[in-house]
This record gives structure tokens, C-alpha cells and sequence, in this order.
């Protein structure tokens, strides 16, 4: 439970970079989700006024929906604001609801740790066969999620080490 400067200065940095990281993941989905209303535009076109449709629009759209899912979720975790259940935390006393963030924090990481493990041997596994009609990895379908699962991991072990060090920031709301 320190709190000297080093460790002050410690955390910022983190902070800093954890953030970048958030902002790079919404900037990217952002993209992700923009590119994705374009190609249905143009699917739209193709269908209805060339007669010709782009078969190649549904394979780019399945791969920047998981770009979209994926890294939003993991923005979600690091402004903690992915869906939870607050009310239990919300009516017991301020001891209790710390070992619930403790162990949510815990579990979190734990799962962002499997994700990762488990995303990265299928983006391997997956990763010499081709996506029919695009002609790129199919292990790009899964490294959205080893992706998650590795920012889900540190952003949740940030969140644990400010809860440790008595310097954590969130707060609950039920809206």
C-alpha cells in the first residue's frame, strides 16, 4: 500500500501508455466501423443498381466485426465501463465490495490471460490457410481476440495493482 513518489510516477507512466493503448484500440474500431458502413454502401450499389454483387464484402465484414467486438471490449475493461453487475457491490459495506473489485479484477485477468493463450495457438493454427474470395490469412480472424485477451490481461492488472496500492479510481453507477 505505498504510495511514494516513485510509485506515483510509476503509475502515471502506465497510465499513460495503457491509455494510448485504449486510444489506439477506439481509433482503430472507429476505422474498422466506418470502412464497415462504406463496404455495405457499396454492397448495396453493387446489388440494386450494377446487378453485380461484391462478394468479397462479407469476409472484409466479418473481419472488421471482430476488430470492432474485440477491442472495444477491451476498451470497456480499461475505462471500466464493459457490462456489469453493480448492485450487489452497490448495498454491502466498503470492505466487501474491495474484495469484489479484487476478485472481478482477478478473474478478469485471468480471462484476458486464457484469451490470449488460447486466441494466439488458434491465430497460429489457422494461420498458412487462406479466407475464401479475399485471399488473406484465416488466422486474422482470431488475432482481434489474442489481441483482447492480451490488453484485457494488462489493463486488469492495472486495475489490480491501483487497487493495491489504495490509489483506485473507479467508481460504481447503476444508470
Amino acid at each position: 500500500m505505498s504510495k511514494s513518489p516513485e510509485s506515483s510516477s510509476l503509475i502515471r507512466g502506465t497510465d499513460k501508455v495503457l491509455d494510448l493503448f485504449s486510444k489506439i484500440c477506439l481509433i482503430l474500431a472507429g476505422i474498422a466501423l466506418v470502412a464497415m458502413t462504406l463496404m455495405f454502401a457499396w454492397l448495396v450499389y453493387g446489388r440494386y443498381v450494377m446487378n453485380d454483387t461484391p462478394t468479397w464484402v462479407e469476409q472484409v465484414s466479418h473481419l472488421l466485426l471482430m476488430v470492432i467486438a474485440f477491442l472495444g471490449a477491451a476498451v470497456g475493461v480499461r475505462q471500466d465501463t464493459h457490462l456489469s453487475v453493480v448492485i450487489f457491490r452497490s448495498i454491502v459495506p466498503s470492505w466487501v465490495r474491495t474484495c469484489f473489485v479484487f476478485i472481478t479484477d482477478i478473474l478478469m485477468a485471468g480471462f484476458g490471460g486464457m484469451m490470449f493463450w488460447y486466441g494466439l495457438e488458434l491465430t497460429r493454427f489457422k494461420w498458412n490457410s487462406l479466407i475464401p474470395l479475399i485471399q488473406v490469412p484465416e488466422g486474422l480472424r482470431s488475432l482481434p481476440l489474442t489481441i483482447c485477451g492480451a490488453l484485457v490481461f494488462l489493463f486488469s492488472i492495472s486495475h489490480l495493482l491501483r487497487l493495491l496500492r489504495g490509489r483506485d479510481e473507479r467508481k460504481d453507477s447503476i444508470e
